[in-house]
């Protein structure tokens, strides 16, 4: 089936390179692994032999229709056609592993992060740019999300992909993200939606981040909010409290 462009789909090529990269995972016999933007099945079909079962969620009605054919032979795999951001997640534990349409990283992180019953572990393969704004202490700088994120879930790259191993190729840099939620989150579950304001705030607004009782915590003057790592901003929420 030919790619949708604007799906934003690289369909990777090897089930071999799908084993492999399910293999830096986390994810066993016991999972419950949900696929988004399963496409026509390569990656919800090796899950299928690795987990106890999958959810593959797909978007493009045509694609669906191909994702169904080819899952008849994975009892253990339900087949959705919806779109994943206005699907209720579970309230039982579950996992992610995903090939996700590069345009919709960020709303697929945000919904899993901030969702009452995250995933134990999320990976994703996205684009190297996007991933680096995730890490908490990155030695660049830091983006508005991975500071949303960093407090439920450790972030780090399991791996670099090349180009080739997508078609068609992208003109972008990839990576397998591993995202594993924290056993004990960094900020309680009740005070993560003030957290997340004060990060979108200071991010945002200049004059906000200006107030903010930034020496009570050491931090130098000019400091930017894109230079502050992620124990930082805890720290910096935690005063101002």
């Amino acid at each position: 089936m030919k790619r949708l462009a604007h799906y934003s789909q690289y369909f990777i090529r090897s089930p071999r390179l799908i084993k492999e990269l399910i293999g830096h995972s986390s994810i066993n016999k016991s999972d419950t692994v949900y696929d988004i933007g399963a496409g026509s099945g390569v990656i919800s079909s090796v899950l299928a032999e690795r987990c106890k079962s999958v959810v593959a969620i797909e978007f493009e009605p045509r694609m669906a229709v191909k994702l169904r054919e080819n899952m008849q032979s994975h009892p253990n795999v339900e087949v959705r056609e919806a779109d994943f951001l206005a699907m209720p997640l579970p309230k039982t534990p579950y996992k992610v592993f995903a090939n996700i349409p590069f345009h919709l990283s960020s709303p697929i992180v945000r919904k899993l992060a901030e969702a009452d019953n995250p995933p134990r572990a999320v990976y994703l393969i996205v684009q190297k740019q996007f991933a680096n704004k995730l890490l908490p202490d990155s030695d660049h700088f830091t983006g508005q999300l991975g500071m949303m994120v960093g407090p439920v879930f450790e972030v780090r790259i399991r791996k670099r992909l090349q180009r080739t191993d997508f078609w068609p190729h992208p003109n972008v840099d990839t990576v397998l993200l591993e995202m594993v939620r924290r056993p004990e989150p960094l900020i309680a579950k009740s005070k993560m939606p003030a957290y997340r304001n004060l990060i979108e705030g200071c991010f945002s607004d200049p004059k906000i981040f200006a107030k903010m009782p930034t020496a009570t915590i050491d931090l130098p003057p000019d400091i930017k909010p894109s230079q502050m790592k992620l124990a930082q901003w805890v720290a910096l929420f935690e005063a101002q409290e």
